[in-house]
């Protein structure tokens, strides 16, 4: 792919082959494309599993797609075979990714790469092209995170619960929370992809700088102190989600989009409970059938993003609500008739929600969203954590109707602190992405530094 002549800029941009990660990457090339237009030109690449997605996305021109070959064969939304997709990653997306660069045929003036894949800042730094690494979840797992790697650096990561408690009181500004959070984590996690995201914490050493998908106000405290113990500059450009797309409408939703927000349209303001568990893992199917029970005794108008389950899920919820297997999830959190939100608290999924200002039912499954669970429950409180303390804790129908009933009760209590905390996180993020916003500033010195 040849640059304009006109363009100053080549920035090639690399995501972890997820959707989850690749959707927070390709938005931030858009805010880049949008501080520089025709300035900046951006290969955007992906495994070729992803083409088709990527290719749909609306995105400006100077946005262009390159493909590396597929790491392991998978459906496009699931990776059946995650030991082997862990191994591809650290063998074969390297190699792959470097023979593509050699093969540009315009200079690339810098490097933007997923956190989580290891080893962008090493490729760029053998290239002497300047590279930033963008961390997708929260500057408080990237402190966790940190805190695990200093606890058991090296390759064979001797982690455990007994290892953290005899240590913990000689780990750095370790408050009680975080070991709540870090435990959690030992405990819950997959190793395999616990190791990973340690390993991408010694990969930051060789960047120049790191991008967080958060915004300062949100987690001042945890941005600040990483900003003075790091070697590399560090900007909170978040959220990285698809709000310069809300307004105006866009032209290429498709029919499906259409439908749900044809359907939303026809709800009384505050009355759907949304519910979404994300793209890459979900709750068990007995526990699914629990919360489909609960709906249909509750009689609340519901959106639920049932994935693969769609069909089924129809079947099991009754005809109050829609199932659908796929929506365009900002759009809906937008929508005046939303109430709620019944998430996994994955870090794209709580971004959208605070940015939307709708109460969050949390339901962690996975790594760093126990400690976003948290982080919603007691300290931004706008939510709440729904069920037990372990990932295989099975939430009851009475627990489900329970905390269901208090969020879509417009007159409860304690539901209408939570929405007003919800509304605040809404104005802050506003706030944040509006000219001079902090975010909007931090977009501006990254754009400058780099270029």
């Amino acid at each position: 792919m040849e640059v304009p002549p006109c363009v100053k800029g080549h920035v090639v941009a690399l995501p972890f082959p997820t959707r989850s990660l690749i959707n927070p990457m390709m938005n931030l090339c858009k805010f880049l494309a949008s501080r520089r237009p025709n300035e900046v030109f951006i290969t955007f690449v992906v495994t070729e599993e992803w083409l088709g997605y990527i290719e749909a996305y609306p995105k400006p021109h100077t946005i262009r797609v390159a493909t590396i070959p597929d790491l392991i064969p998978s459906d496009g939304q699931t990776v059946h075979d995650v030991p082997g997709f862990i191994e591809a990653i650290a063998t074969k997306m390297r190699p792959a990714f470097e023979q593509l660069l050699d093969k540009l045929e315009s200079p690339v003036t810098a490097i933007v790469g997923d956190a989580n894949l290891v080893w962008p800042a090493a490729v760029a730094n053998l290239r002497n092209i300047p590279v930033a690494l963008l961390w997708t979840m929260s500057a408080s797992c990237f402190e966790s995170y940190r805190q695990l790697d200093i606890l058991a650096p090296g390759p064979d990561r001797c982690l455990s619960v007994h290892l953290l408690d005899e240590q913990a009181e000689h780990i750095q500004r370790i408050p009680s929370s975080q070991l709540t959070d870090l435990r959690k984590l030992l405990h819950e996690s997959d190793f395999r992809f616990l190791k990973m995201s340690l390993d991408c914490i010694s990969g930051l050493a060789k960047t120049d700088c790191l991008l967080l998908n958060t915004i300062q106000e949100l987690e001042a405290e945890q941005i600040n102190y990483l900003k003075a113990i790091v070697p590399f500059r560090v900007y909170p450009v978040g959220p990285a989600i698809p709000f310069m797309e809300l307004e105006p409408p866009n032209d290429s939703s498709t029919n499906n989009v259409d439908h749900i927000l044809k359907w939303l349209d026809c709800q009384p303001n505050f009355s759907v409970l949304y519910i979404s568990m994300g793209s890459f893992l979900s709750m068990s199917r007995p526990q699914m059938e629990e919360l489909a029970s609960a709906l249909k005794a509750s009689g609340i108008r519901f959106l639920w993003v049932g994935r693969s389950d769609a069909e089924w899920l129809k079947e099991k919820c009754g005809d109050k609500g829609l199932v659908v297997p796929w929506c365009d999830q900002l759009k809906v959190l937008c929508h005046s008739s939303i109430a709620g939100f019944w998430s996994h608290c994955g870090w794209n999924s709580t971004m959208e929600a605070c940015f939307a200002g709708v109460p969050i039912l949390g339901f962690p499954l996975f790594l760093d969203q126990f400690s976003t669970c948290r982080h919603i429950a007691q300290v931004w409180k706008n939510g709440w954590k729904v069920g037990g303390k372990k990932s295989e804790d099975f939430v009851t129908k009475e627990e489900i109707l329970k905390v269901v009933q208090v969020v879509m009760d417009v007159e409860n209590e304690e539901g209408t602190k939570i929405r007003e905390k919800a509304k605040e996180l809404k104005a802050m993020f506003r706030r944040a992405i509006a000219k001079a916003g902090s975010s909007d500033m931090n977009m501006d010195a990254f754009v400058e530094d780099m270029f």
